[in-house]
């Protein structure tokens, strides 16, 4: 079992707030291609106290998040710990509005992304999730 112990800034910790909770994604891209209803239908988002679990269908991925609200746009690391991406880290931003989380990945580790936008031939994944009232 992986023990990961964070430190957080006070906005780092209103943020790490605010993310808490289970998340649906609504749309998603891959390198500029829409994801299909039937992929987004099977994907779940749980996020809490910087740890993440998320789901493909029933197959888990698990790991932690740390946060940079200072950068413009807002800046998430995310290390998977358990799962199809344990080892692996994925620099991201993120923007929260109210229910709704939009988080641009760069699947292939590089570097964080600048935009909200994927482009073909690039690893950038881009979701937009709704908080799911329990």
């Amino acid at each position: 079992m992986a023990v990961l112990l964070t430190a957080c800034a006070p906005g780092d910790q209103a943020d790490l707030n605010a993310l808490q909770g289970n998340w649906k994604p609504v749309s998603a891209e891959l390198a500029g291609q829409p994801m299909a209803d039937t992929v987004l239908n099977s994907l779940s988002l749980r996020l809490y106290r910087g740890r993440y679990e998320a789901f493909v269908g029933s197959t888990p991925d698990r790991g932690a998040y740390s946060l940079d609200p200072t950068s413009r746009p807002r800046g998430m690391t995310v290390t998977g710990t358990d799962g199809p991406n344990k080892g692996k880290t994925f620099p991201c931003i993120y923007e929260l509005q109210g229910d709704t989380l939009r988080i641009c990945y760069d699947l292939s580790g590089t570097k964080r992304p600048t935009d909200f936008k994927t482009l073909a031939g690039t690893k950038l994944y881009l979701a937009t999730y709704a908080r799911k009232k329990e």
